[in-house]
């Protein structure tokens, strides 16, 4: 789940319309707001929100507006704007809206959403077709996440991932990072077919030379060694927000982070100043605890070796949930 949501530029959330199914998934603990926090915090900044199970419902559109105004108000919180978010009335089950409009529900009169340029549409396929494409940083060095490392037979190793900035090609000298193998790519390959180079947003598979799979591992960072490779972090600094944790945060605590494609226990080894969540600015330094609302700048030891990046070169490596 989070792997996947990582690599994506749009999040569809699916909300069940059911009594006390919608309750459930958005209440404090429930699934949909976590989804959605997640999608937020891992850089998916466009959503589309997909009401299903509206048959359950007779079609209600008093359910539709009210599960419509709760959601907006939640995702608000979480970080979207539900200007920009188009909402839409589904019975996955039985095909409405999905792909033609429905006839059962004339109340419904279309989504709309004010982004670059004002899209407006009846189905989630055209909801899904006006996704604004985001601008991919191809200019930037290599950084292309490992989601798996296959050994295919005739063919050798190799590694899959998402290229998140720069370019990948055949005869390119790629570092993993921080396994520090260095070794020449054969081969690009997309949807099995050859690439002459792969750019961000694209799922690829590459081959490479003289490299065994137990060399490399999910997590792991590709980057061109000649052109600012890719390095493990011994520690790094960053902003941390306390959102639902039973009592208070200090030193030494050490939760699972997922950064990209790694997913690895950091430790907060000092907290080093407590901030406004909003405007960023420090409110306290050396705090001894933070709790549940609480912002902060805390400096992270991972337990074993991580590429991570600053957020300001390289955002997919430079956040984590």
């Amino acid at each position: 789940m989070i792997t996947g949501t990582s690599q994506a530029d749009c999040a569809i959330l699916i909300i069940a319309a059911g009594t006390g199914e919608f309750e459930a998934g958005i209440s404090k603990d429930g699934q949909t707001r976590e989804h959605a926090l997640l999608a937020y915090t891992l850089g998916v900044k466009q959503l589309i929100v997909a009401i299903n199970k509206m048959d359950t419902t007779k079609w209600s559109e008093e359910r539709y507006q009210e599960i419509i105004k709760e959601t907006s108000n939640f995702i608000k919180k979480v970080g979207y704007n539900p200007k920009h978010v188009p909402f839409v009335p589904i019975s996955g089950f039985n095909g409405d809206n999905m792909i033609e409009a429905s006839s059962n529900c004339p109340w419904y009169k279309g989504w709309e959403k004010e982004t670059k340029a004002k899209a407006t549409g009846k189905t989630l396929l055209e909801a899904i077709d006006a996704i604004d494409p985001p601008s991919r940083p191809t200019d930037k060095p290599l950084r292309l996440p490992l989601q798996d490392v296959y050994k295919i037979g005739g063919i050798g190793t190799v590694p899959v991932g998402r290229v998140e900035t720069g370019i990948i090609k055949a005869g390119m000298v790629v570092t993993f990072a921080p396994a520090g193998v260095t070794t020449e790519v054969k081969s690009v390959e997309m949807h099995h077919e050859q690439l002459t180079e792969g750019v961000p947003g694209d799922n690829v598979g590459f081959n490479v030379k003289n490299v065994s799979v137990k060399e490399i591992r999910r997590g792991n960072v590709a980057g061109d060694s000649k052109n600012d490779p890719p390095k493990g972090a011994e520690s790094f600094n960053a902003q941390v927000i306390v959102l639902n944790h039973p009592g208070q945060v200090g030193a030494g605590y050490a939760p699972v982070l997922d950064c990209h494609t790694a997913h690895i226990a950091c430790k907060f080894s000092e907290l080093l100043e407590k901030i406004d969540r909003r405007t960023g600015k420090s409110v306290e330094n050396s705090p001894k605890f933070i709790k549940s609302g609480d912002a902060a700048i805390v400096k992270m030891v991972p337990s074993k070796p991580m590429c991570v990046e600053a957020f300001t070169d390289y955002p997919p490596l430079g956040r984590f949930a």
